[in-house]
């Protein structure tokens, strides 16, 4: 569910019009809405609470909200009021999830790269685990750790060689993948990790992919993943947490409803049944995507002789950059419809790239310039993957609650553009 409605002929953000924020804060914008957020939340924590996925002894388990998602800072605030964790990938993203209020003990580090200067924040700052990727990458968090004289608390990422995801760009559990390691060089890096003076491992992760809509290939690495708790503890290493990504799917509008948080816990909870350990999960996508859409205005609509109309936006790839990057489906609504017999448009933007388009042969109520109109399921990897190329100011964010407003990113200016670069000294 989301809370994007039409009332009385006009699509609202709660109890807000999108025109109204359209004229006050401009176009292209950002808009998310507060109550689907927390309802999205609060629906995976009690799918979980019901799975019989908490315990006595370690609490109910970690939803820690995929930072890479939606970094924005009241967003994550958002959530963090309603005791979600973050998953980061960089220090910036640790940096975003303590400004918004998230303790450090349900941060979680994910990342294949993470550098010496990360790994040290991290470990000053206290996070709750560091996900090892590599070999390499555990002798670098070692030798850091003890450099600071700490010990690091790490999961070893293991990648399950399970086929999954919406993309091929968003599939992470093949073994053709970046991430993670073999299950074999888990168990041996694992056992090393136990004897390592800077090295203290918790627990286990994997992640095998994004916009996942089928539980099967969820249920074997799952499956996996619990064998090899079990074979560690079998070896007398000490195994408390067990954290199983995110990736579950979300119901795009033009394909049919995926599993939902209900499907997705009963699953885990059947895996895992009897299984005494923390759970950690990383839900991104499933909880921000259809909390926001990307508001933009019609420049006009050039009509080809040949037959082909182009739908020309004041929003560009560089704005949402899904559909070019992923051939990513997003809904397309009339902020206000029209009457009138549908018109089949090219949706593109004024970017100079073929690229930059975001549908083609889109049946649209008829638009005119001035129109609006909203790109729906954009509060994930929207604003978050947007860029200022073509020189293009980054589009703001607006944070909807009720019948209330807040710009939480404003629009910079040409100047704030500018005044980050400097010319060289002989020029």
């Amino acid at each position: 569910m989301n809370h994007f409605e039409l009332q009385d002929g006009e699509l609202y953000c709660e109890g807000v019009p999108l025109s109204r924020i359209a004229r006050e804060v401009g176009t292209p914008v950002y808009v998310y809405s507060s109550a689907t957020l927390e309802r999205h939340f609060t629906v995976m924590r009690d799918a979980l609470r019901g799975a019989g996925l908490s315990s006595e002894k370690w609490g109910e388990p970690l939803i820690a909200f995929a930072v890479k998602a939606n970094s924005n800072v009241a967003v994550l605030k958002t959530l963090a009021r309603l005791g979600a964790g973050a998953d980061v990938v960089s220090e910036g993203e640790i940096r975003r999830a303590l400004a918004a209020g998230v303790p450090p003990e349900r941060i979680v580090f994910s990342g294949v790269g993470k550098t010496a200067g990360e790994i040290a924040f991290a470990l000053e700052t206290g996070v709750a685990e560091l996900n090892v990727e590599s070999e390499p990458e555990l002798k670098l968090i070692d030798e850091v750790a003890q450099r600071l004289g700490k010990r690091a608390k790490i999961a070893i990422r293991i990648n399950p060689d399970v086929e999954a995801g919406g993309h091929a760009k968003i599939s992470t559990g093949k073994a053709e993948n970046k991430f993670g390691v073999s299950f074999a060089e888990a168990e041996r890096l694992y056992a090393n990790a136990s004897n390592a003076v800077g090295l203290s491992p918790v627990g286990v992760a994997c992640h095998i992919g994004s916009q996942i809509t089928d539980l099967a290939p969820m249920e074997a690495a799952f499956t996996k993943m619990r064998g090899m708790v079990e074979r560690l503890r079998g070896q007398g290493l000490h195994v408390e947490r067990l954290d199983l990504g995110g990736g579950l799917g979300v119901p795009y509008f033009n394909q049919p409803d995926p599993p939902g948080p209900a499907d997705y816990a009963a699953m885990i909870g059947r895996v895992m049944a009897g299984l005494d350990i923390q759970f950690a999960f990383e839900p991104g996508r499933v909880i921000a995507a259809n909390a926001g859409v990307l508001v933009a205005a019609v420049q006009h609509v050039n009509a080809r002789p040949e037959g082909r109309r182009f739908l020309v936006l004041d929003a560009a790839m560089n704005d949402l950059l899904r559909p070019a990057m992923y051939d990513a489906y997003h809904d397309i609504r009339p902020v206000r419809p029209r009457d009138g017999a549908e018109v089949v448009y090219d949706v593109v933007g004024p970017v100079c790239e073929t690229g930059d388009t975001f549908t083609r042969d889109r049946a649209l109520a008829p638009m005119a310039a001035g129109d609006l109109l909203a790109f729906m399921s954009a509060g994930a990897y929207g604003a978050a993957m947007s860029s200022e190329y073509n020189s293009r100011l980054l589009v703001p964010e607006v944070l909807v609650r009720g019948d209330q407003y807040a710009v939480v990113r404003p629009r910079e200016t040409y100047q704030d553009m500018l005044a980050r670069e400097r010319p060289a000294p002989w020029l």
